[in-house]
C-alpha cells in the first residue's frame, strides 16, 4: 500500500504528523506492508492534510485528514467520505502552469533519484556543456525577473557579477521570506529542495563563483531539516564539491540561519547578517554585485528565481519566455491567504487578472460575504478595490495601478475590513520591524501610528499630514522597508476614503 502525505509545514499545522503515526499503526495493526512517502504540498491549503493513495498507478487525494478517516482509507478508499477523486484532476490543480513548482508534491523530496526520474539536473547538465557567456545569454534571454518582489532582471545581475574581477566569488539566495501571506519559498524548499541546489550551481556556473550560502528562517524548522539534508545527499552524489559531476568545475553550499528580523529580507541587511554582523541596511553604492559578501562579487537571488533556472536551462529560454505578457515572462507562484475559501499555491502564466484569481481560483472569501479589496506584495503592498480587479498580474501593469506584485502574496478581505485599521498596521508593522538605519523610516513608522490614530478619534486635520509623512518616508527612506510602507496606507486611503472620514469614525 502506497500513501503519499505531506511533510510540508500547511499539513504539519494542520496535523499531519498524527496522520502519518496513525497510518504506521493502523498498517501494523492489518498486517499491510506500507509505503508512506513524506512528500511536499499540492498547494490546496484547504484540504491539508492531504493523503493521496496510488491506486491502479493513480494517485487518489482524501483530505482535509483527521485521525478517525485513516481506518476508512484501508477498507474502502473510493466511497471514502472525504475523497477527493484523481488529485491532478482537481480543477485547482489541473489549471495551473507549472514549472518551477512542476515536482513540488509528486515526488519524494530528498530522493535524487525520484528528482531526476522527473527532470531534475537536465538543466545542469546541460549548463555545463556550454561556455559562461552562453549560460548568461540562456538567462537573459528567458526574460526571468527577481521573483523575491524588486522585478530586477536576472540576466543583468548575473552579468554584472561575472564580469567582475576577484578571487572569490558568491551566490546567495535570500530565502528569509517574512511578508505575510507569502510561503512559495518555504514550499519549494520543503518539497522540491534539489531544484534550489541545481539553481545555485548553474549561477555559480555562469558567474565564476564558487561558494553559496542559502539565508533561511529561524521560523522554518522543517525547511531548515529538509534543505541540511538535501545538501548532505547532494555532497554525497558529487553534485557539490570540487568536481561537480566530473566537469571539474567547483561548488560548496552552505546554509544559515537567521534570528527572525524582517528587515533581513533585504539584500544588504542579510549579507551583514551573514556577515555575523547586526542586520541594517547598507548605503549604495557600491552595489552587492561589486562589492557584496565580504566585500566580494556576489549574485543575491530569491529562491524562486533559483528554482526556476534549472526550468529554463532544461527547456530553453524561448519555451519560457513564451509563457506571460509584455516584460513579465514565464510564470508566477500566486499565494492565495487572507480571507479567502480556496487558499494555497497556485502557479500560472503572468497575465491572469485579479478578479480570475481572487474570484474563480480562490472561489472569494471564506464568509462567503463580498470581496473588499486585495493586497498584493505582502504587508507593504498597496490595496487593490474591486473597481481595479481587471488588472492584469504583471510588473508594470501593477506599476502603472500604484502597486506592486512583491512576492507574489495576495491577502484578501472581506467588506466588514476597516481599512483605517490595516493602514495603521502597515505602520505599526514598519515601526516595529525598522532596522532604525534612517531616520524617515525610524521615526517616521511611529509618528504614522500616531497620526493614525488622530484620525481615527476624529481629527480631520490630521489627513493632510498622514499624505506629507507618507511622501517623506517614500522619498527619503533608505530601503524598500521605510519606502514601501506608504503604499498600504495610500491605497487605502485613495481608494477607502469613506474609513479614513470624521463622520464614519463618529458613527463608528
Amino acid at each position: 500500500m502506497k500513501i503519499y502525505l505531506p511533510l510540508d509545514s500547511f499539513a504539519v499545522a494542520c496535523g499531519a504528523d498524527l496522520i502519518a503515526e496513525t497510518l504506521r499503526a493502523e498498517a501494523a495493526r492489518r498486517g499491510v506492508a506500507l509505503q508512506l512517502i513524506r512528500n511536499g504540498s499540492r498547494g490546496m491549503a484547504w484540504l491539508e492534510p492531504l493523503a493521496e493513495l496510488e491506486i491502479d498507478g493513480v494517485r487518489h487525494g482524501f483530505g482535509p485528514l483527521e485521525p478517525g478517516d485513516v481506518a476508512g482509507l484501508f477498507d474502502a478508499p473510493q466511497s471514502h467520505p472525504k475523497a477527493i477523486g484523481p488529485v491532478e484532476a482537481h480543477p485547482f490543480w489541473a489549471g495551473q502552469t507549472r514549472l518551477t513548482f512542476a515536482r513540488v508534491g509528486v515526488i519524494d523530496p530528498l530522493s535524487l533519484e525520484d528528482y531526476e526520474a522527473h527532470g531534475g539536473l537536465s538543466g545542469l547538465r546541460r549548463a555545463l556543456g556550454m561556455s559562461r557567456d552562453a549560460c548568461l545569454e540562456e538567462v537573459t534571454q528567458s526574460g526571468l525577473r527577481g521573483r523575491g518582489g524588486a522585478g530586477f532582471p536576472t540576466g543583468i545581475k548575473w552579468q554584472t557579477v561575472a564580469k567582475a574581477v576577484a578571487d572569490q566569488k558568491y551566490i546567495v539566495c535570500n530565502a528569509d521570506e517574512g511578508d505575510s501571506a507569502t510561503f512559495a519559498d518555504r514550499m519549494l524548499m520543503e518539497g522540491d529542495p534539489f531544484t534550489l541546489i541545481e539553481g545555485m550551481i548553474i549561477a555559480g556556473i555562469s558567474t565564476g563563483a564558487t561558494r553559496g550560502y542559502i539565508f533561511t528562517r529561524s521560523e522554518y524548522p522543517v525547511v531548515i531539516r529538509v534543505m541540511e539534508e538535501a545538501i548532505r545527499r547532494a555532497e554525497a552524489a558529487g553534485l557539490l564539491g570540487d568536481d561537480i559531476l566530473g566537469s571539474g568545475h567547483s561548488f560548496r553550499l552552505e546554509q544559515r540561519v537567521g534570528a527572525g528580523a524582517y528587515v533581513c529580507g533585504e539584500e544588504t541587511s542579510l549579507l551583514n547578517a551573514l556577515e555575523g554582523k547586526r542586520g541594517v541596511v547598507r548605503a549604495k553604492p557600491p552595489l552587492p554585485a561589486l562589492q557584496g559578501l565580504f566585500g566580494r562579487p556576489t549574485v543575491i537571488n530569491n529562491v524562486i528565481s533559483l528554482a526556476t533556472v534549472p526550468v529554463i536551462f532544461a527547456k530553453d529560454a524561448a519555451h519560457y519566455r513564451d509563457f506571460g505578457i509584455g516584460r513579465s515572462r514565464g510564470t508566477i507562484p500566486l499565494q492565495l491567504a487572507g480571507n479567502v475559501k480556496y487558499g494555497g499555491l497556485y502557479e500560472t502564466a503572468f497575465g491572469l487578472t485579479l478578479e480570475q484569481i481572487i474570484r474563480d481560483i480562490g472561489g472569494g472569501t471564506a464568509t462567503g460575504r463580498p470581496v473588499k479589496a486585495v493586497q498584493a506584495g505582502g504587508p507593504l503592498g498597496a490595496w487593490f478595490p474591486t473597481s481595479l480587479f481587471h488588472i492584469p498580474f504583471g510588473y508594470e501593469e501593477f506599476a502603472g495601478a500604484g502597486g506592486l506584485i512583491g512576492h507574489a502574496g495576495l491577502t484578501v478581505v472581506d467588506d466588514q475590513t476597516n481599512m483605517l485599521k490595516m493602514a495603521r498596521f502597515a505602520f505599526e508593522f514598519c515601526a516595529v520591524e525598522s532596522c532604525g538605519k534612517c531616520t524617515p523610516c525610524r521615526i517616521g513608522a511611529v509618528r504614522g501610528v500616531e497620526v493614525i490614530d488622530r484620525i481615527g478619534r476624529g481629527d480631520a486635520a490630521a489627513l493632510p499630514l498622514l499624505e506629507s509623512l507618507c511622501s517623506t518616508m517614500k522619498s527619503g527612506s533608505l530601503c524598500a522597508l521605510g519606502g514601501f510602507t506608504p503604499y498600504p496606507v495610500m491605497s487605502a486611503l485613495t481608494h477607502f476614503p469613506q474609513d479614513f472620514s470624521v463622520k464614519e469614525q463618529e458613527d463608528a
